[in-house]
């Protein structure tokens, strides 16, 4: 079955895009590549626990296993050696990508505490969008009694768009709560 969201794209998206932004091609439209969540867990260097705990629940949100990360350089003032495990990431794309977005957009961010939209400024120049959510919480697959920190972490949404204003038209066609 295909997702809302994607049919959604086909359909009415892509048509409204290369009319507003002139493509010569379909092929020139922007589209979502794939979405990276990573959570950084500062305290996995004296508790090993909490890591655990913060893939199981970045396993909850996105549907697949994450990649553990490991710091790059050694910094004496975090008690951190290069090689150790500080965080994990996931990667998704496909049917697992649309299907992340979607329950991102209609579910988890109206469930942000005085929520007025997400910033127009979290572009990174090339297409990409960046959100920072501060507690796991918004998801609606984490079970709050099981919680024991709460985490933030990152969502990157990297486009295939060449500025930050196709990519904002393309987020904003698909639904994202931009701040008026």
């Amino acid at each position: 079955m295909e997702n809302r969201l994607k049919a959604k794209y086909t359909n009415e998206i892509a048509p409204k895009l290369v009319e507003q932004f002139n493509y010569t091609s379909i092929m020139q439209v922007p589209k979502i590549e794939k979405i990276v969540i990573n959570m950084g867990v500062g305290d996995a260097t004296s508790n090993a626990k909490n890591l655990e705990k913060a893939v199981d629940e970045l396993t909850l949100l996105s549907g697949q296993k994450p990649v553990i990360t490991k710091a790059k350089k050694s910094i004496a003032g975090f008690r951190l050696r290069e090689g150790m495990p500080i965080g994990c990431k996931v990667t998704l794309r496909g049917q697992r990508m649309y299907d992340f977005l979607d329950k991102l957009i209609t579910v988890s961010l109206p469930r942000v505490r005085d929520f007025q939209g997400i910033s127009n400024k979290a572009f990174d120049g090339r297409g990409n969008y960046t959100l920072g959510v501060k507690e796991q919480l918004i998801f609606p697959e984490i079970n709050f009694d099981n919680v024991d920190k709460v985490r933030g972490m990152d969502i990157v949404i990297v486009t295939t768009a060449n500025t930050d204003e196709e990519s904002h038209a393309l987020l904003k066609e698909l639904g994202m709560p931009f701040k008026k």
